[in-house]
């Protein structure tokens, strides 16, 4: 892309955000949401309190949820071993995924269907 280009676009996105900014400026319920957040913040400056002393004030001891990737942990159900045994040869794959070896060469030689039509569990 030429810079050229680059500048137009990025002129023209700039212009799409500033429509966007001047329409939320006369949004009220963004002009309603301004007005609270200002005067929580007097109310906290004059109380002398910050923002964390109000959440330990109203939950003391919050509830700690665990990262998605450890809740995930152990839902997946195992695979389910599979034996193809070729009719040409007499030998026979146990496998549990499609990443064997053997089975793939295979399904080179021979195509994936027939070599699909091999399994016997």
């Amino acid at each position: 892309m030429s810079k050229l280009a680059e500048f137009r676009q990025l002129e023209k996105h700039l212009a799409e955000q500033l429509s966007a900014l001047e329409a939320l400026k006369g949004d009220a319920g963004l002009k309603k949401e301004i007005e609270f957040e200002s005067k929580l913040r007097a109310l906290l400056a004059e109380y002398g309190y910050s923002l964390r002393n109000v959440i330990n004030l109203l939950d003391p001891q919050p509830v700690r949820r665990a990262p998605v990737s450890e809740a995930k942990g152990g839902s997946r159900k195992p695979r389910q071993l599979k034996v193809y045994k070729n009719p040409h040869t007499g030998e026979s794959v146990e496998t549990k995924g499609g990443n064997h070896k053997t089975l793939k060469e295979w399904k080179k030689e021979h195509g994936a269907a027939t070599v699909e039509s091999w399994l016997s569990k």
